[in-house]
């Protein structure tokens, strides 16, 4: 039997390279090389696309029914985190961040697009689990997000044993259970304290995250800079001496890729603010910081868009021709100075 079966594959094989010979089979990798190519591209493409604004209010109703829980405080903040972690898993073609075979391993702007959203993700995470969660620094940590943070730190590239959306799926796991524990009768159990002071501490994450992302795209056209890292306190000493003066200047190649890390940072902090606004409408009336909030919000959608053109472009300052890199640090700048504002009423009795 086994060599019947052997000789029926010899002769197939032998088949196909008589069909195949004479220059036949050069031309047919060429030709199949060609389509897997034209597919690729326009499956690439398809990936490439930014998910759209969702509405908040409705995606903390959804996923209240699905979870058979209520509305209650934290409700609509726990829900958009697991909305963006659910749209960076569930998006055109998925997670591609640590894709290794084409198209996704050429997709590098959607790629960073999906580490912008992530890292707010993250921090977000952090504050829950360290602060909005806890009533004061000796309190115990909530069950579900010691395992939600974690998990949604785990390496962004790791394709498998075990994948990344293996891991960040058991994150947005906890996360349903810790949203269902806020409505819950347990008294003692989930609890999201919506007070000025951990909302500051967040903001505090923003504000660094927004001043990193806005000297990096002023650097797409290269700027001088003294060395400021001590400045304003005497006393005050470093590891090793820094440059006195430098030349700071975004590699070619890594302008696309820091553009697009803003884009999503920025998506992904229009939601969780519309959340704080529910969350801590409270607290933002009593300081009147409601209409600075909105202004952020207006500033970070002004970053989304539509980018007409096929590239990024990267002309000079004053050139001929566009640099979006610095038209995303403008709003990103500005939003920066707004959260600043916003700490400075919330930090007021």
């Amino acid at each position: 039997m086994w060599q019947s079966i052997k000789v029926f594959f010899v002769e197939r094989w032998e088949d196909l390279e008589d069909y195949l010979g004479g220059g036949r089979l050069l031309k047919f990798i060429g030709l199949l090389l060609l389509v897997y190519l034209l597919v690729a591209l326009l499956v690439g493409w398809y990936w490439s696309q930014e998910p759209g604004l969702f509405d908040v209010n409705e995606e903390t109703e959804r996923q209240a029914t699905e979870l058979h829980t209520k509305a209650v405080v934290g409700s609509h903040t726990t829900a958009t985190l697991i909305a963006l972690m659910e749209t960076l898993l569930q998006k055109n073609g998925g997670y591609i961040s640590n894709d290794v075979f084409p198209p996704g391993l050429w997709l590098d702007n959607i790629s960073n697009w999906e580490f912008g959203v992530l890292v707010q993700a993250r921090d977000l995470s952090r504050a829950l689990r360290k602060d909005i969660s806890r009533s004061q620094s000796q309190s115990v940590e909530d069950k579900d997000l010691t395992i939600a943070e974690p998990q949604l730190h785990f390496d962004s590239a790791s394709w498998m044993i075990p994948s990344t959306e293996a891991e960040y799926k058991r994150g947005v796991a906890a996360l349903k259970r810790y949203m269902v524990r806020l409505a819950d009768e347990d008294k003692n159990d989930g609890q999201f304290y919506a007070r000025s002071d951990n909302l500051r501490s967040w903001l505090t994450d923003v504000e660094t995250r927004l001043g990193s992302l806005s000297q990096r795209l002023s650097e797409s056209v290269g700027k001088r800079q003294f060395n400021l890292d001590l400045a304003g306190d005497p006393a005050a000493t470093q590891s090793k001496p820094g440059l006195e003066e430098q030349e700071l200047k975004t590699p070619w190649l890594k302008v696309d890729d820091v553009f697009y890390e803003a884009r999503g940072t920025a998506w992904a902090l229009i939601h969780i603010l519309k959340a704080i606004e529910v969350d801590f409408a409270e607290v933002l009336r009593d300081k009147n910081a409601l209409v600075s909030l909105r202004q952020i919000i207006i500033e970070l959608e002004a970053t989304q868009e539509a980018v007409w053109s096929p590239f990024i472009l990267n002309g000079s300052g004053f050139g001929v021709l566009a640099n979006h890199s610095l038209t995303m640090a403008s709003y990103i700048s500005r939003a920066n100075a707004a959260i600043i504002d916003l700490r400075s009423l919330l930090a007021q009795g």
